[in-house]
């Protein structure tokens, strides 16, 4: 039984491979068309993959770049403030100085009046 089996399968696979007909130059011209065509398309999609790509990362790089300089305005933005800060505790600080200096060269009498005798 197993032989008959193995038999007919070999059969089938010798009568298929027997049963194809070999191309006629003829009709390997349209092949030929047809692979430029394929190759053409494949090409195209190629270069289409390659440009959504590139544009991507242009994207990407200009959102980076946006990023930086936001963070590099906030980080000048904070300098600046402290900057502005430091110079107002500086002024403050001379000008509780003059008012010291004023106040202890300024005579006692003219500031308060004149004990009575």
């Amino acid at each position: 039984m197993k032989k008959a089996i193995v038999t007919l399968i070999a059969g089938l696979f010798a009568t298929a491979a027997f049963a194809q007909t070999p191309a006629t130059p003829a009709a390997s011209v349209p092949a030929k068309v047809e692979a430029a065509h394929a190759k053409a398309a494949v090409k195209a999609d190629a270069k289409e993959a390659q440009a959504v790509v590139k544009a991507d990362a242009k994207e990407a790089k200009a959102v980076v770049a946006a990023k930086t300089d936001v963070a590099s305005a906030k980080t000048e933005a904070a300098a600046t403030k402290s900057k502005a800060h430091h110079k107002a505790k500086q002024t403050k600080a001379k000008a509780d100085a003059k008012l010291a200096s004023a106040t202890a060269a300024a005579p006692v009498s003219a500031s308060a009046p004149a004990p009575a005798k």
